[in-house]
């Protein structure tokens, strides 16, 4: 049915997508457009969509307390809560496809333990560290995981099931840790560390806009740049060695874009929990699972999911505001288990 698709070919690359895919990630920007205006616009100080815009712009609204509290407070925010989104959508793709599990997630398999205890050895041990140094520890302590996980599951290869197995393990030694860490920490440290460890955006900066923004413009291409090699891998590694693909080189390669997107949005926004398993199953339900069309799709699911959940945690409640990881988890949880369920048998 060669109607149904799309071949985009170029002397390095090609993708072959789903006919629906340009018009979901046309549906899914303008729904992004919507969630961003909405929680720009939103809280104890609304502002309309129109001013939004022409702050945003440079115009003159008439009112100059827009621009302090858009572009100082509020915009970097709604930036950072979607970037993260598509850091971990992301990652949890790779890791879905690598894994041939649909309930893989960076932060089930360990992944995000590891980026979250070595972030906060940096918060309680060295408060005074540069921002900068944040992105670069997580990745660091998520890379650490990922090549002991990949390490103890190695049997003459790596085998998805043990991949998870060892994960799990993992995950709780790192968080029986880091939660030593925290019990021995200074107060105002230790209040830091738990504030991060929940998942939050909140008074998140243009700092931490261009501390996460490499990290997408560097890992994000590889992604998409590595998905004929992910298709491959998911139909298991017989079928991937004879259609040409280098097995282990090529996971180790997606093992690493996925581990540095996941460290990078772990360190800049905490742990933001299920995003990595919810954003790619809506992603497939909307464009099918050639990697080409998903990991797109599922990046924009991933940033619009978070952008909603800082909106609903700091709006649904107020003036109490929940941190946003706390909203993923409520709806993450019930979703997890009820995957759990539907595929216990398969």
């Amino acid at each position: 049915m060669s109607f149904d698709w799309l071949v985009i070919r170029s002397q390095a690359i090609s993708f072959r997508i789903d006919r629906r895919v340009p018009i979901i990630l046309l549906c899914l920007a303008v729904a992004i457009a919507v969630a961003m205006v909405m929680n720009v616009g939103r809280g104890e100080y609304p502002i309309s969509p129109l001013d939004i815009v022409k702050t945003i712009l440079g115009l003159d609204t008439g009112n100059p307390d827009h621009q302090f509290v858009i572009q100082s407070l509020r915009l970097p925010r709604t930036l950072v809560a979607f970037m993260v989104g598509m850091a971990l959508a992301i990652s949890g793709t790779i890791f879905q496809g690598l894994t041939r599990n649909p309930l893989a997630d960076p932060g089930i398999i360990g992944i995000n333990a590891g980026a979250s205890l070595a972030a906060v050895t940096v918060i309680i041990l060295f408060p005074s560290a540069p921002i900068y140094t944040l992105p670069l520890s997580a990745f660091a302590g998520a890379l650490l995981m990922a090549i002991l996980i990949y390490s103890l599951a190695w049997n003459n290869g790596s085998s998805p099931i043990l991949l998870i197995l060892m994960g799990v393990g993992l995950s709780a030694i790192a968080s029986a840790i880091t939660s030593l860490m925290i019990t021995f920490g200074e107060i105002n440290d230790v209040s830091n560390a738990l504030v991060w460890l929940a998942g939050s955006v909140y008074g998140r900066t243009w700092e931490q806009v261009f501390s996460l923004l490499p990290w997408l413009i560097v890992f994000v291409p590889m992604a998409l740049t590595l998905t004929r090699h992910l298709n491959a891998l998911n139909l298991g590694d017989d079928v991937a060695k004879s259609l040409g693909s280098q097995v282990e080189w090529q996971r180790g390669l997606l093992v690493l874009v996925g581990v540095a997107l996941a460290g990078a949005g772990v360190a800049t926004a905490g742990n933001i929990g299920f995003i990595g398993l919810i954003a790619p199953h809506l992603g497939r339900q909307l464009v099918g699972g050639t990697h080409e069309g998903l990991i797109p799709t599922s990046a924009l699911l991933g940033g619009v999911i978070v952008v909603m959940a800082d909106l609903l945690g700091r709006t649904l409640f107020a003036p109490i505001e929940f941190p946003c990881g706390v909203v993923t988890a409520a709806i993450g949880a019930p979703y997890f288990l009820y995957l759990l369920i539907r595929n216990r048998k398969k």
